[in-house]
């Protein structure tokens, strides 16, 4: 059967069920409410945590040292003073970025995220983010590591992870907090150990991928010279894979940070506390100064770990030069030994500016004069996100798994038909129904907008390249950038709505859907645009009759990038009036109601998998 034979006879099934059927949402008879289970394990624990062998002699030990580790980094940063703490970071950048003008550059962006930081008065916010940022960005990326070890040098491990990694990846963030919590409780380590699993997938993934793309000459001339197995793996397939282990380093970075920062929710402290706790009482000046940091930091995390990555496999140093390898190390060593013994204390007060007044005065204009957010975000609700939650409310529960299992079997292959109809019969039989119809309403509406703008703007891209190279910074800004920060400015402009997190989510999830719809585009083979170019086809034909066509791999998969971007921040915004799941889940944490949570938790996660297997092409049988 085509597949527009298939999608016909859909939308016969369905319009023929309604007429007969009527609609009507998941029967309350095939329910079955958890949320007194896991209320009631979480009293369990919270009775037993003190006495219980488990916690005693396991998850005591591994929470009391969590909460050492943290502890420890942070009274070495305190101890070493903000001078110390800042030359740290200046050199370390500096040294890592290479010793030339591109390490210069990555210096400055080090020195300039640490002193804003001071001056808007969050040195100790930051401190407390950078200690968890340590201790959990190295669990992660030495578990990823090991992971990735495994996967790399044996087929079986890696057919087994690869659908585990593949579910890890495509959850909400919001996902991970509440198992932690109802283990762990609120506090350092939950926060910690929800940070490391989210981060350590890409490190696993990237790892596994240097390992295995090493080039076979090199592994055939190790083999030739007499090594073992273990001997190739680390003198020969380890240093070829050095680069893909940096990048996945690199990322595995950027998720911590995100995570870190919304794990404020479960009492992690840091920057993320103080936007969450600004956020609440809608100040937007003070989540502005909280965020600001974590863009900086985002920023110089970013541009330290790309840098010395870019550097494997350059240059060597020129002859001559003595500052290089350890010697340069040591020598960072000795300058932030030198600035620690200054004994600076804390950051300066004098040195701090209260920006949160004048932010909030700008809100307050732009709330009077630019009227047209307001009226934009009403307008939309009333003519989009209404009619769209309540088509989904209308449409009889067995249409919908109807069309999702469609929809995944059309895009995949049966094995991801079966996997998004049983997760979507999970929502319903968790009793969570329309409260994940009213998510996936937002979810499709910001999926629209983000495709619309991410493929014009990609193609726009993609045939103007100084175009590209003018929003490459942008782009490069804004994929760095926690999720969390990006409600703060849409609170300022349209309030605490679901409009508001549905224009977070569009412009979270656009840089991925751009990156990848140009570069689909400019890999279109050269040879068939020549050949339409020589049958006389316009500029608009081969757009549209052969690249988008050729491209059409890439476009499918800006498509799931683009949605699994966009239900992580439309899960997140019901911080600020998103409501449905997400609201459910702040609720669970911050009232302690872990039935609540959990079952939105479960039920985030089903819906995670239901659109990643709609929207991600598998290989398959031809029919």
């Amino acid at each position: 059967m085509t597949g527009g034979a298939a999608a016909a006879a859909v939308a016969v099934l369905v319009a023929l069920g309604i007429a007969l059927l009527g609609g009507g949402s998941w029967p309350s008879g095939l329910t079955v409410d958890i949320s007194q289970p896991l209320d009631d394990a979480n009293a369990w624990v919270i009775d037993n945590r003190d006495t219980h062998p488990l916690f005693l002699y396991f998850l005591l030990h591994l929470s009391n040292t969590a909460t050492d580790a943290v502890d420890a980094v942070y009274r070495l940063l305190d101890a070493l003073g903000w001078l110390g703490v800042l030359a740290a970071g200046v050199l370390t950048a500096w040294r890592a970025a290479g010793l030339g003008l591109r390490g210069a550059r990555v210096a400055l962006t080090a020195l300039g995220a640490f002193a804003v930081c001071g001056l808007l008065g969050m040195w100790d916010a930051t401190l407390i983010t950078i200690a968890l940022m340590v201790v959990s960005v190295a669990v992660a990326a030495v578990l990823g590591a090991l992971i990735g070890l495994l996967a790399g040098v044996s087929d079986r491990v890696d057919r087994a992870l690869r659908p585990v990694l593949d579910t890890m990846q495509v959850l909400p963030a919001f996902a991970y907090l509440l198992p932690f919590v109802l283990v762990f409780g609120t506090g350092t380590p939950a926060a910690l150990f929800c940070t490391v699993i989210y981060a350590a997938p890409p490190m696993a993934r990237l790892t596994a991928l240097g390992l295995r793309g090493a080039d076979p000459a090199a592994l055939e001339a190790s083999e030739s010279l007499g090594a073992s197995g273990w001997q190739r793996l680390w003198t020969a397939r380890l240093p070829l894979a050095r680069r893909q282990m940096l990048l996945g380093l690199n990322q595995t970075i950027m998720m911590a940070l995100s995570m870190v920062v919304i794990a404020a929710l479960v009492g992690a402290g840091g920057l993320g506390e103080e936007v969450y706790s600004a956020l609440s009482t809608t100040d937007v000046g003070k989540a502005f100064a909280a965020g600001v940091p974590i863009v900086l930091i985002a920023i110089w995390l970013d541009r330290t770990t790309a840098a010395a990555g870019d550097r494997i496999g350059g240059l060597p140093p020129r002859a001559g030069s003595w500052l290089h390898g350890g010697r340069a190390w040591a020598l960072v060593l000795v300058a932030v030994g030198a600035a620690a013994a200054v004994r600076t204390a804390t950051w300066p007060e004098a040195w701090t500016y209260d920006i949160s007044t004048p932010v909030n005065k700008a809100q307050e204009w732009i709330t009077e004069n630019l009227t047209f957010t307001e009226v934009w975000a009403r307008e939309f609700t009333l003519w989009i996100l209404n009619p769209l939650r309540d088509v989904l409310l209308w449409l009889p529960w067995w249409s919908v798994l109807l069309l999702v299992a469609a929809v995944a079997w059309l895009v995949g292959n049966w094995t991801a038909a079966l996997t998004a109809t049983a997760a979507m019969s999970a929502i319903g039989v968790l009793g969570v129904w329309t409260r994940s119809l009213d998510t996936l309403s937002q979810v499709l509406a910001a999926l629209v907008v983000t495709l619309v703008l991410g493929f014009l703007t990609g193609v726009l891209c993609a045939r103007a390249g100084r175009l590209e190279r003018w929003l490459r910074p942008l782009l490069d800004a804004m994929q760095t950038m926690p999720q969390f920060v990006y409600l703060i400015p849409v609170v300022a402009l349209f309030g605490a709505t679901r409009t508001s997190a549905i224009v977070a989510a569009v412009v979270y999830a656009l840089p991925a859907v751009v990156r990848i719809t140009t570069q689909g585009l400019r890999e279109v083979d050269p040879a068939a645009l020549e050949a339409s170019r020589s049958l006389g086809a316009s500029t608009g034909q081969q757009l549209l009759q052969v690249q988008l066509p050729l491209a059409r791999p890439a476009l499918q998969l800006a498509v799931n990038q683009g949605v699994v971007l966009v239900l992580a921040v439309v899960v997140v915004g019901g911080l600020v009036g998103g409501g449905a799941l997400g609201y459910d889940v702040v609720k669970g944490l911050s009232r302690g109601e872990m039935g609540i949570g959990m079952t939105a938790g479960i039920a985030i996660v089903c819906l995670g998998l239901v659109l990643d297997r709609i929207t991600q092409r598998t290989s398959r049988t031809d029919r």
